[in-house]
């Protein structure tokens, strides 16, 4: 008798385990009727805005870029928080126009925006290698039919509001959000960055062992023995994939979960400095200063 598979999701992908460790939130808090001269922008909230045309037209004014149109089921992404300008007209607003009151005349345009937000605060922007804005054209062939049905179910829901609603248009923002990461993938716009090294089949095992185990006394051989790569290859790619070495990154990430501990836990400093794979504390202070700029008792003290 053969041996059966195993039919349990035991094994998460890369992605999926950073998402979850990070904490990714997707809320959705506003769905409003825009008509005559509007002017919106969302920027420097720290966090990940985005905007959808849930029906009629709009403008994105960007700097650096023409005024781009956006028609119904579009979808604007602001990964690393920039500031810009959504509005009724292709000519940009004035300063005092932005977030005005709007004139409550002429055509009508249904907006919906919302934000993502890591709830674990990272050490470093995992979104940095994206654009500074990611447009999403409703017909064109990189939106995909995935993405599609994700903003036609949403806009369902905020048009029904049938109990439950509000989570599930949260629970369809976090979808698209993964789709968004997947497009840009997919279309070669990332080729460097973390993302880019979670999407490599032999970047992506190291990585998750990290992230999995943290604690774990991981060496560069043990990590590349993860990749299925020689020390040599495997330090050299993560280097030019990444941005820092693997070494350098591990330890990044420990502090990381280090100092979320310190703030969301009542561990001591020996405990987290134990759970973070280190055998010393004083070794474990050392490289919390080095890396964050203050001692671990800092953060509580705050």
């Amino acid at each position: 008798m053969s041996e059966s598979p195993n039919i349990y999701l035991n094994d998460p992908d890369p992605l999926s385990v950073l998402l979850t460790r990070l904490d990714l939130k997707a809320e959705v808090y506003v769905n409003g009727d825009f008509c005559g001269a509007w002017a919106v922008d969302t920027g420097g909230s720290k966090r990940i805005p985005f905007h959808l045309i849930g029906a009629g037209s709009a403008w994105l004014h960007f700097e650096g870029q023409e005024a781009q149109r956006l028609t119904s089921h579009d979808l604007v992404v602001f990964p690393n928080d920039a500031h810009h300008v959504i509005s009724n007209s292709k000519i940009a607003p004035s300063p005092e126009q932005v977030n005005a009151p709007m004139t409550n005349d002429g055509e009508v345009t249904n907006v919906v925006c919302g934000f993502f937000e890591f709830r674990n605060p990272i050490l470093f922007p995992i979104l940095e290698a994206l654009p500074q804005v990611v447009v999403l054209n409703s017909g064109a062939e990189l939106a995909g039919n995935r993405i599609e049905f994700l903003i036609s179910q949403m806009l369902n829901e905020l048009q029904h509001e049938r109990p439950g609603f509000y989570t599930a248009i949260d629970q369809m923002a976090f979808l698209i959000f993964i789709e968004m990461i997947r497009q840009q993938i997919q279309s070669g716009a990332l080729d460097k960055g973390l993302l880019s090294a979670l999407f490599d089949a032999r970047l992506g095992k190291a990585l998750n062992a990290i992230h999995q185990s943290p604690e774990s006394h991981w060496t560069l051989e043990r990590l590349a023995e993860k990749a299925i790569m020689s020390r040599s290859t495997f330090a050299d790619l993560f280097s030019k994939t990444v941005g820092i070495t693997p070494m350098k990154y591990l330890t990044k990430w420990r502090m990381n979960q280090a100092r979320h501990m310190l703030k969301t836990t009542q561990l001591s400093v020996s405990q987290i400095s134990e759970r973070s794979g280190y055998d010393s504390e004083a070794a474990f202070r050392k490289a919390y200063r080095n890396t964050l700029g203050e001692p671990p008792g800092a953060v509580r003290s705050k």
